[in-house]
């Protein structure tokens, strides 16, 4: 039996948050559904150092890239580039694969 779409997206949201803290990164809130029409995936900032929000679409897609808009809006959510951002995207990855093995 599969698990719910919004179950894997809570648990994967967790792991990647537990991994965002581990390199001191702030972790963002994720959502669903973004409330831009069409979006996969929007990144909003918000004011006072609270964190940003990251919504991915759930709906219609293989849960890979549901992943792969989490992580990438994780690096994007805290602004990161050059070497920071591929160290985090990496270690972001090695946990989703680990997840994403585990659940198949």
């Amino acid at each position: 039996m599969d698990t719910p779409a919004t179950l894997r997206f809570a648990t994967m949201a967790r792991l990647l948050a537990d991994e965002c803290r581990r390199h001191g990164v702030q972790a963002p809130d994720f959502r669903s559904p973004p409330g831009l029409l069409g979006a996969d995936r929007t990144v909003r900032h918000r004011p006072g150092g609270q964190p940003a929000v990251v919504s991915v679409r759930l709906r219609s897609r293989p849960f890979a890239a549901v992943v792969a808009d989490m992580v990438e809006g994780v690096v994007a959510a805290n602004r990161l580039s050059g070497p920071q951002a591929s160290r985090l995207r990496a270690a972001l990855w090695s946990v989703a694969a680990g997840a994403l093995t585990a659940a198949a």
